[in-house]
């Protein structure tokens, strides 16, 4: 298993991947973690999407066959792990600063007979972002699979977190003239277990027809730099032995309320214009 860490000292060696976000708005980090690890992840998924999906908010439609569901940190036995990596925290801290939050833990499941969705962001741009280059966010990707084509995998636009995006419909979904350039710049994204990447969620993507008959389960930690506001839109809590047992640097970075029970998490972030694999709608 993955050792934790206590990144208190930890400096940034990640330039040449920063560069690479702010080029392309991904960059990936190959074989981060041990495939065993991947494989507890995954099982962790699966008992969460089962009980999610029997309450009325606790899993958000994403488009046909596609699901999404946020969890409590607790909720993951490797998530510890995952959240003092120390490619994970110098992305955070060289990207968004010494004060960034983790604000999201969830995961997304196209499951077999998932549609292509729209070209979308997921959630508006600001001037920061689109006029000074500067990104205020980075959701970090860890498939529970080995991707192959067949199974739906993310296509991303490289370079489109740029973009102002203040034509797209409700800021986050471009005209359809524009998707014909999105697909000329495609990139379709193939993982393995053990990958995480990095990437801005303003870099317009869309996850792709699953013609395979397996699920593509894929992990979310969303992180936020000071002033983001996307902690608003998540649920996260934590009980208090958990948060005590936690680093005292992740403790500092961790935006969750500590509570005597976990409450059942209802969606808050639901994105209507993907619930039938196209449309502007946002709820």
């Amino acid at each position: 298993m993955v050792a934790v860490q206590d990144d208190a000292g930890v400096t940034s060696g990640v330039g040449a991947d920063v560069e690479t976000l702010f080029r392309d708005g991904i960059v990936a980090h190959r074989g981060a973690f041990p495939v065993a690890w991947v494989t507890q992840m995954r099982e962790d998924i699966e008992i969460a999407f089962a009980d999610a999906v029997k309450r009325d908010g606790g899993a958000v439609p994403r488009g046909p066959q596609r699901w999404y569901v946020e969890i409590h940190p607790e909720q993951m036995r490797g998530f510890v792990e995952l959240a003092t990596h120390p490619w994970v925290v110098d992305m955070c801290r060289t990207v968004l600063g010494d004060d960034h939050q983790i604000v999201e833990l969830g995961f997304d499941i196209p499951f077999a007979g998932a549609a292509d969705q729209p070209w979308h962001r997921d959630f508006p741009s600001c001037p920061k972002t689109y006029e000074h280059h500067r990104l205020t966010s980075l959701a970090f990707n860890l498939t529970a699979v080995d991707t192959v084509p067949e199974m739906g995998p993310l296509e991303i636009a490289p370079g489109t977190q740029w973009e102002a995006g203040n034509d797209f419909d409700h800021s986050m979904f471009p005209p359809a003239s524009e998707h014909p350039r999105y697909a000329e710049l495609a990139v379709p994204k193939l993982p393995r277990m053990g990958d995480v990447s990095a990437r801005s969620a303003l870099t317009i993507h869309r996850g792709t027809a699953n013609r395979s008959p397996w699920s593509r389960p894929v992990l979310v930690l969303g992180v936020d730099a000071p002033g983001a506001g996307h902690a608003e839109l998540h649920s996260m809590a934590v009980t208090p032995a958990y948060w005590e047992a936690l680093p005292d640097s992740l403790r500092r970075r961790l935006a969750a309320d500590v509570v005597d029970e976990l409450p059942p998490i209802v969606q808050k972030h639901q994105i209507e214009g993907l619930l039938m694999g196209g449309g502007p709608s946002m709820g």
